[in-house]
């Protein structure tokens, strides 16, 4: 929740401008808030950069008051949604039920969901870890087509914290959820207190196939050093 409208597309102007210094292989999606997603897709537009949202509601239309729902998210451009994020979970309620039907909705209207799975810093030390994240990907996963789908690993003691989770221990844990789908193609991000400082030893993991970035994708240096990592 940053940015006004102004802030961000002052932002995306400065973050665009040393976009050519990016490889093209890159892949960059910027998952916004709902306020300022019109304007940035009117300014993507004709870009490299993808335009995402932060959540999307499961039924098309209705009586859910501050929802947003897939059709709406479409007509602005939208071509991603982050979908069961950590805090939506935590602060919000979200549950894995809730999350396949988030899910289900994105795919019905062609967004491509980023689902997010990952574990508190008291399941980690009771060694929860890996059955949470099976058990969340069983659920979450219902019915969903891993052809169109990316899965972000966040561990939730990492967010925010400044904590990283080691580079080596988040490449087994994304082991893990590739092992436990049926498309081993699926790109498996890594996301917990991404910076310019750790993203080349992120991203030298050989199961880490991209980084969801929070804090460090505000300031647009930043955020092109995270793009542009050796």
């Amino acid at each position: 929740m940053y940015k006004t409208r102004a802030e961000a597309l002052e932002m995306l102007q400065m973050f665009l401008a040393d976009l050519d210094n990016v490889p093209e292989d890159r892949e960059i999606v910027i998952c916004a808030p709902y306020t300022v997603l019109e304007t940035l897709s009117k300014t993507l537009h004709g870009t490299r950069v993808m335009l995402g949202a932060q959540n999307v509601h499961w039924d098309a239309e209705g009586a859910y008051t501050g929802e947003i729902s897939a059709p709406m998210l479409v007509e602005l451009g939208v071509r991603y949604v982050i979908v069961g994020h950590s805090e939506r979970r935590q602060y919000f309620g979200e549950s894995d039920m809730t999350v396949n039907l988030r899910l289900r909705a994105a795919q019905k209207y062609g967004l491509i969901p980023i689902l997010c799975v990952g574990e508190s810093k008291q399941q980690r030390d009771s060694g929860e870890t890996e059955e949470l994240i099976t058990s969340q990907l069983e659920e979450d996963l219902l019915g969903i087509d891993q052809q169109k789908l990316v899965i972000a690993y966040e561990p939730i003691w990492a967010i925010g914290t400044g904590e990283t989770c080691d580079a080596k221990e988040a490449n087994r844990i994304i082991g893990l959820i590739r092992s436990q789908l049926t498309n081993p193609d699926v790109s498996i991000l890594y996301g917990g207190s991404v910076k310019p400082s750790n993203i080349d030893e992120i991203m030298a993991q050989p199961e880490i196939d991209g980084a969801l970035v929070g804090g460090a994708s505000l300031t647009a240096s930043d955020f092109l050093r995270i793009a542009q990592y050796r």
